[in-house]
């Protein structure tokens, strides 16, 4: 059985994807950004982006059935190697104890104002 978890975004279906997807053990969060989807702002530091994109990673695990915890693998993509000294200790803050397989890519995104974002698979024992 696969469930779709949706954030209601437009472009979910313009575009062609879901937030998520849970699929039997799994769940499949797309890749996240640092919007504050209350006021719809990005917020200018890197580390304030990162906290909105695990915010909504949580939210959406949990919709799910999952927590943080089941977190195996993450993906992050920033657009500046020289942000990674900001960034770290939040990512700490969430997964010193979790300790998922990860990944750190620098690349462009898809607007200006993006600097971080995370994606996750998650998976229950």
């Amino acid at each position: 059985m696969t469930k779709l978890i949706s954030s209601g975004s437009e472009f979910e279906k313009s575009v062609g994807y879901s937030r998520a997807v849970v699929k039997g053990s799994f769940c499949f969060v797309s890749g996240t950004t640092g919007y504050d989807y209350e006021t719809m702002k990005m917020p200018e530091s890197v580390a304030d982006q990162a906290r909105n994109c695990l915010n909504t990673i949580e939210a959406t695990l949990d919709e799910g059935g999952f927590q943080m915890s089941d977190v195996v693998r993450v993906q992050y993509t920033i657009v500046d190697s020289a942000l990674y000294e900001e960034l770290a200790p939040v990512l700490g803050e969430v997964f010193s104890e979790i300790r998922p397989a990860a990944t750190m890519v620098v690349a462009g995104l898809i607007r200006p104002e993006m600097k971080v974002e995370i994606e996750v698979t998650a998976m229950k024992s």
